[in-house]
């Protein structure tokens, strides 16, 4: 068991490293290729920070643990707004740029709520990928056409050779595989140790793994002031764990919900629902909103472990 965990957390660190490579390559890339610095912080940025919540699912589907792969969704979006939002508000309130309440979050509520729907179905084939890909598709065409000028200031990264850049992809799309054969393997042997499901181990560790740069990448924004920004990032992340990862995921390999109950897809769906009711008026999550969001978050990991 502690090689399992020790081969865990290698993996995690080895996707996160890979993501980060990849994404500096393809924005490297993108930036040499005159791509307006907005559309990249829309499109390229977006989709490299949701790469490594991607091959976990992408892997464990492939490997005939579909839960797993489900769970990784479901799991990161609650850490994400429960969590990451709820410390970071604790450390200092919260400010939602305006672009975030009324664009990213309806569309992360709309997102939850298709994503609930077919949950309870207990399906995704490969129409559904095909439906969730084409709602991400309008949803990149939205945010481009509303996105405002201070959302450029997310793609401020070192600019590489074309070389370096290549390289780069290439490194970082190696360690992604490498990383998510790695991680998932040892988790569903961990799994199988502890007597857990998939589900539970999707919910809990891989979430958290896949979540962990985005909650320090809030809590350091929240003490700089910087909230806004990250905060776009972590909802916008939301929408492309749900429409990218599960609409990819579906289209390679359609899966079957089991594990899952109708409960976590609920607190997935409530989550950004109190997010959107907590920033609609004030564009601020509040330090006591913080307490409360990170309550919540602890309550459900008690009420999962409980229940195991």
């Amino acid at each position: 068991m502690l090689i399992d965990i020790l081969f865990i957390v290698l993996g995690i660190y080895i996707v996160l490293k890979g993501a980060d490579f990849l994404t500096d390559g393809a924005v490297s890339l993108a930036q040499r290729m005159n791509m307006p610095e907005m559309v990249i912080g829309l499109t390229v940025v977006a989709l490299g920070t949701s790469m490594p919540e991607f091959f976990v699912s992408v892997t464990s589907a492939l490997q005939g643990t579909t839960d797993l792969a489900v769970a990784n969704v479901v799991g990161s979006n609650i850490f994400n707004v429960l969590l990451i939002t709820g410390v970071a508000a604790v450390v200092s309130p919260m400010i939602i740029s305006r672009s975030t309440v009324r664009r990213d979050i309806p569309v992360a509520t709309v997102a939850s709520l298709v994503l609930l729907f077919f949950g309870v179905i207990g399906e995704i084939n490969r129409w559904t990928g095909l439906f969730f890909i084409l709602l991400l598709i309008l949803y990149v065409v939205f945010s481009v056409r509303t996105a405002s000028k201070d959302e450029n200031m997310e793609v401020e990264r070192k600019s590489y050779s074309l070389f370096g850049a290549i390289g780069r992809l290439v490194v970082g799309l190696a360690g992604l595989v490498i990383g998510s054969e790695c991680f998932v393997s040892n988790a569903t042997e961990l799994a199988a140790i502890l007597g857990l499901s998939e589900a539970v181990i999707g919910l809990t560790i891989v979430a958290g793994g896949t979540s962990l740069p985005e909650l320090a990448t809030s809590v350091i924004a929240a003490k700089k002031g910087q909230s806004a920004i990250a905060m776009g990032n972590v909802i916008g992340s939301c929408v492309y764990n749900i429409l990218f990862i599960i609409g990819i995921t579906g289209l390679i390999c359609p899966m079957t919900i089991n594990g899952l109950s109708t409960i976590d897809f609920a607190v997935m769906m409530g989550s950004i629902s109190l997010l959107w009711f907590f920033s609609y008026t004030k564009y601020k999550v509040e330090r006591w909103e913080g307490f409360l969001m990170t309550g919540l978050f602890v309550g459900y990991m008690a009420f999962l472990l409980y229940n195991v």
